[in-house]
């Protein structure tokens, strides 16, 4: 299948750029606050498991704290994984394009989300939204 090529305004797309660069460092840097980077995957968080003590009632806490931040992890991590995935379309030119259709994504829905794979129409197919 041949992926199509679509040309936005050069404004438009460094815009979208610059936000998801910014986007970028910013999941990276929470993903910092509160997991460390698994050195053996790229692009692999670890949520640490926080130490308060020995007491009962640090290790609720300690548990309380570690079944907040997993989750946090995972959804950061795949909204990352997102981010870099848009940002390797807009390298190759292929950005913008709807993955169910092939036609172009109106650039109103790329601004309000540029990792957007789908068209307005699709994704309400996909949805089952009227």
């Amino acid at each position: 299948m041949v992926k199509k090529k679509i040309q936005f305004n050069t404004d438009f797309l460094a815009k979208i750029k610059d936000i998801l660069v910014k986007e970028k460092k910013r999941l990276e840097s929470e993903l910092e606050n509160f997991t460390t980077k698994n050195p053996h995957a790229a692009d692999d968080y670890n949520a640490a498991y926080p130490e308060f003590g020995d007491k009962n009632d640090d290790n609720a806490q300690e548990i309380e704290r570690y079944t907040v931040n997993k989750p946090l992890e995972i959804t950061l991590e795949n909204y990352l994984r997102d981010v870099k995935k848009t940002l390797d379309r807009l390298q190759a030119g292929t950005y913008g394009i709807c993955k169910y259709c092939k036609e172009p994504i109106e650039e109103k829905r790329l601004l309000a989300r540029p990792t957007s794979g789908a068209c307005v129409s699709c994704k309400k197919t996909l949805t089952n939204e009227a």
